[in-house]
């Protein structure tokens, strides 16, 4: 059983298998995402939090999801080439993936369980739940759909250790 975020293995949007080791003792910012959702303005906010703390250490990912209301139905490519164009996306896009049910990916099984706001354990609602991760690999705030990525500056800087 993973003791830390850091213990998973996740597919790049290149189709790369990523070890999340590789952001060892930063702060990682989950999102699970979506192309054609109301939501979807919100990689603007996530670019920009990127942008604003990467080099204190904070890293996006985005792990596109097809599950509500179909709103992903790209491929990989599409994916990636919508999000450069539209948004200027420059942190690490996975590879699509479900978040819930049976074909969940374990990461999101971990996260979900490990996650202190929006219900623990409590399955994902909708697109752009974020999980804020500490540098430790097993502190897990949770902000579901509705909250813009700048709504949770204080504790991405917190998590910082600003």
């Amino acid at each position: 059983m993973a003791q830390s975020i850091f213990d998973f293995t996740v597919r790049a949007n290149d189709g790369r298998d990523t070890e999340l080791k590789l952001y060892e003792g930063r702060v990682l910012l989950v999102v699970n995402t979506a192309s054609k959702c109301g939501f979807t303005p919100q990689y603007k906010g996530l670019q920009e939090l990127y942008d604003k703390y990467r080099e204190r250490g904070l890293v996006v990912l985005g792990f596109p999801c097809n599950q509500f209301g179909l709103q992903e139905p790209g491929d990989d490519v599409k994916i990636a080439a919508f999000c450069s164009l539209n948004y200027g996306v420059s942190f690490p896009l996975m590879s699509k993936i479900e978040v819930n049910g049976a074909a969940a990916h374990p990461l999101y099984a971990f996260l979900k369980e490990r996650a202190a706001g929006g219900g623990k354990g409590t399955a994902i609602k909708w697109n752009f739940t974020k999980f804020l991760v500490g540098r430790d690999g097993m502190t897990v705030q949770r902000f579901e759909s509705a909250i813009e990525p700048h709504a949770i500056e204080k504790e991405i800087e917190a998590a910082l250790g600003s």
